[in-house]
């Protein structure tokens, strides 16, 4: 089996390697500041009109992408719901180009024709945010059946929100990765603000039990217990031992889109049992051990938001596709 931290020193992606290195503590923390503030820049472009649709945001959840990433090997599948952008920028993909699909740009990574919720980086290893509620999860699921069948030691990692855990497509997916004992390992990414609040208080872990998947809670807001559950949970499924489900404890910190005003929500809730959050974890975690000082995190976050405007800047001004990429790519 290949090394977690293979994927980071190898060189096969320079861009992973320079965000996430070989897994060392400052290279965790610039990562999830880059999708931090990736995320809120986002949300700023949406404001202004330059982002179409919907956006959803991933502030407050960069520990889990960030963790699993650390934990796959070069050649892992990731594959995702409409919550994604995170998810690219951890698997490698240019921000500069990230943010220019959000805007539908040409020098978006599907030259502007996935927009925000609907991207796709195969070269990154990334098979989509998918716009359907569970969606991903079924072609998670076929993903790591093609593994299986080449039998490349690669394993796919599926994530999917708690809204998206009572989906039949999902438990259908269940019943086949557990008869084949798929490769595949299932994130539920629970951040507990459903809105109808199906799933407040629920073990999503044991989605899996009358399949006869084991499943386990993690604390989805520190990066090394993601980390190190992904990597028994990788290890097993990369073994031959079959699906895994992993129920991430998480907090997201806006609206379920730019369009929710998430008036459903209380105001005491959230940021109370997992105080503090990733990134202050991260933080404290670094300045406690002396990796680095304050004046080291704050050249880091300057560094990080200087890329993030130079993407904006991008985005901003890349032209529209060209009316003859209208029917390119498309399957008659």
């Amino acid at each position: 089996m290949t090394p977690a931290s293979a994927s980071f020193s190898s060189g096969e992606n320079p861009r992973l390697a320079e965000f996430l290195g070989a897994g060392d503590e400052l290279s965790i923390y610039r990562a999830m500041l880059l999708i931090r503030r990736f995320e809120e820049k986002a949300g700023m472009l949406f404001g202004m009109g330059l982002i179409g649709g919907f956006c959803h945001l991933y502030i407050g959840q960069e520990a889990i992408v960030v963790g699993m990433r650390l934990a796959a090997s070069e050649g892992d599948q990731f594959i995702a719901s409409y919550r994604q952008h995170g998810h690219l920028l951890a698997c490698g993909a240019d921000p500069l180009a990230v943010m220019a699909e959000m805007t539908g740009r040409r020098g978006g990574l599907s030259r502007g024709k996935g927009g925000s919720m609907h991207m796709f980086a195969p070269d990154y290893g990334f098979y989509g945010g998918h716009g359907i509620v569970g969606a991903q999860v079924s072609l998670g699921t076929g993903l790591a059946f093609a593994n299986a069948y080449r039998d490349d030691g690669r394993v796919c990692v599926a994530f999917l929100g708690d809204g998206a855990a009572d989906q039949g497509q999902v438990a259908e997916s269940f019943n086949m990765a557990a008869r084949w004992r798929l490769p595949i390992v299932y994130v539920i990414e629970n951040n507990r603000v459903q809105p109808a609040g199906e799933t407040e208080g629920a073990h999503l872990s044991q989605r899996g039990a009358a399949f006869d998947i084991p499943g386990e809670q993690l604390d989805g807001m520190c990066v090394q217990a993601v980390r190190e559950g992904g990597e028994r949970s990788i290890a097993r499924a990369r073994d031959g031992g079959g699906p895994y489900i992993l129920e991430m404890r998480t907090e997201r910190y806006r609206g379920h889109s730019m369009s929710d005003p998430a008036k459903y929500r209380r105001r005491d809730e959230g940021r109370i049992e997992h105080e503090p959050d990733p990134l202050e974890r991260q933080r404290e975690k670094i300045l406690g051990s002396g990796l680095a000082s304050e004046a080291d995190l704050r050249k880091i976050d300057l560094s990080v938001r200087a890329l993030v405007a130079d993407a904006a800047d991008f985005a901003a001004q890349s032209p529209e596709p060209d009316a003859s990429e209208l029917m390119t790519d498309v399957f008659l």
